[in-house]
């Protein structure tokens, strides 16, 4: 009985990101219909949209960052663990805003966009080579500097860690970036 407890306590200590089993259940993904900027918002004249957006986006990041340095732990949302989409879905959570609470159902939301699009608040979502080929590792962007798009997010060896995307693990294993807000 207790290698059987030992071998259960192993495979979930090594399995990605992953919550919880995926809800029987789906709900629509929302669709948005992108249309192009009229005159005035060119002229450097912000909507209230775009402003209440940056400003939810702030709030979100100041969310997340009280968790660095946060142990990983799988299912985890709270400073005594926290696994990645569970971070992303308090940190959204936060601000009244629903997500799914498993990163693969969470890259099902929003819209999809291009990394040189990215802004912060966005979410990137990786494939990190495990067995389905499936997203299992989601990050909250952070700050775009120097070419370099930073995030937070959860691993299983530091925790609750900022990284960069250029860092060559990141940027072999993402693929797709989407916005919430």
């Amino acid at each position: 009985m207790k290698k059987i407890v030992l071998i259960l306590l192993l495979i979930i200590s090594f399995s990605s990101c992953k919550s919880s089993k995926r809800l029987k259940e789906r709900k629509a993904s929302s669709t948005k219909i992108i249309t192009k900027k009229n005159k005035r918002e060119n002229n450097n004249t912000v909507s209230s949209e775009t402003a209440s957006n940056k400003s939810k986006a702030v709030y979100i990041i100041n969310y997340a960052k009280q968790f660095k340095g946060t142990r990983y732990k799988w299912g985890g949302t709270s400073k005594s663990g926290m696994d990645c989409s569970g971070l992303v879905y308090e940190s959204f959570k936060s601000s009244n805003i629903s997500l799914p609470r498993i990163s693969r159902d969470m890259a099902k939301k929003g819209n999809k966009i291009k990394l040189k699009e990215a802004l912060k608040g966005d979410l990137l979502f990786f494939k990190t080579g495990n067995r389905r080929n499936s997203i299992n590792h989601v990050g909250l962007i952070v700050d775009i500097r120097n070419n370099d798009i930073k995030f937070i997010h959860a691993t299983t060896s530091n925790g609750v860690i900022i990284s960069g995307l250029n860092e060559t693990y990141w940027l072999k294993a993402f693929y797709e970036a989407r916005r919430i807000l």
